[in-house]
């Protein structure tokens, strides 16, 4: 039973490895994405604010905004 219990951990291990290594690899591919934007004149911040902005539910962005807003305006922010 330990030897089943042994190759069942290090199966887990090396998958875990594998995709290790595709996150990394996506991770790289990502940061050349914002460096191909970047070098033809797109902002790379509002992109990555684009981005976490889409991934969100509509009412929590406009829960969001509406914060955001909020704390402008107590600022003098507009």
């Amino acid at each position: 039973m330990a030897e089943a219990t042994d190759d069942r951990l290090r199966l887990l291990i090396e998958r875990i490895e594998r995709l290790e290594e595709e996150k990394k690899g996506i991770a790289d591919d990502i940061r050349d994405v914002y460096a191909e934007a970047k070098a033809v004149g797109y902002d790379t911040k509002i992109m990555r604010q684009i981005v976490r902005l889409r991934k969100m539910q509509p009412d929590e962005r406009t829960e969001q905004e509406t914060i955001l807003d909020t704390y402008k305006a107590a600022l003098g922010m507009g």
